[in-house]
């Protein structure tokens, strides 16, 4: 059984602005900001990130925090395997942008809430939209998808980051 949220200690994003960001301030998530804190942990920790972006108003965003993020044993996989980073698409509408076309040039559609794993250098390897904690309805579910990107991670991380420098280098040779 889950702790109820008011009862959990706030993670970092109590010290955000964004009503989206404060939205996931006390899920067992261990949310960094957008910013040079969580990339350098990715970094020194050789560890992917999973970049979530969504915003306040987006119901599949609620019925995802609702399900996965506050979901303990989700968060114990993200909060183990991954570095993992909330962003407000309204706060931040270019990195919405950029990881937004990287989704749709991997032929993984777009929407919101927007779910890329990046390599710790910012380059996006997979990811999708909105993933309930357990596969059904055709979704693949959280708690299968994210031992299969630490296996592909821990096995095959220099394929991934082939591919996310070649997404990025496509996305922005398409933009120019």
């Amino acid at each position: 059984m889950s702790e109820p949220a008011a009862s959990r200690p706030p993670n970092r994003l109590a010290r955000e602005k964004s009503p989206y960001l404060l939205q996931h301030a006390r899920n067992p998530v261990d949310w960094y900001a957008w910013g040079e804190e969580a990339f350098a942990k990715a970094r020194a920790e050789n560890k992917p990130i999973l970049l979530s972006i969504g915003y306040s108003t987006c119901h599949w965003c609620h019925v995802m925090e609702r399900e996965s993020f506050e979901n303990e044993a989700v968060a114990e996989l993200l909060n183990r395997w991954f570095v993992s980073i909330k962003v407000d698409r309204e706060e931040r509408p270019d990195v919405d942008r950029i990881y937004m076309t990287a989704m749709q040039a991997l032929g993984l559609g777009g929407g919101w809430p927007l779910n890329a794993f990046l390599t710790p250098e910012l380059e996006p390897f997979f990811g999708g939209t909105y993933f309930p904690p357990d596969s059904r309805g055709g979704r693949p579910g959280m708690m299968e998808l994210l031992p299969r990107v630490h296996e592909a991670w821990t096995t095959r991380r220099d394929d991934l980051a082939d591919t996310g420098r070649r997404v990025l280098e496509a996305c922005g040779s398409a933009q120019e």
